[in-house]
């Protein structure tokens, strides 16, 4: 009897062993999903914000990445090209040349 109680407890902590090897890999996947999704959005963040700044003068970009649509007067929609996509609606100043944000939107697909 004692012997069946001992080799049940010893198949107890090795499933939980298991358990807790499973669940620490999975904690390592999360953080490290949580870190490439940040890196990417604060990518993506910076390309909008580049073509934000020179949304006036847009021959001055190296590198276009980003879609720029007309919104209405003086207003622009501007997308990120790569995932995350960020959306931004700016208006820009026809005087002083001043951009402001309206608003932005992570969108989803």
């Amino acid at each position: 009897m004692i012997l069946a109680w001992v080799i049940s407890l010893l198949l107890l902590c090795s499933s939980l062993i298991v358990y807790l090897e499973r669940l620490t890999v999975l904690r390592m996947i999360e953080v490290q999903t949580i870190e490439h999704a940040h890196e990417r959005f604060i990518t993506a963040e910076k390309s909008v914000l580049e073509c934000q700044s020179n949304i006036t003068n847009l021959s001055a970009l190296t590198e276009n990445n980003c879609f720029i649509q007309p919104a209405g007067k003086n207003q622009w929609l501007i997308s990120s090209k790569e995932k995350p996509t960020i959306q931004v609606h700016i208006l820009v100043n026809e005087k002083s040349g001043a951009v402001t944000r309206l608003n932005w939107r992570q969108a989803f697909e």
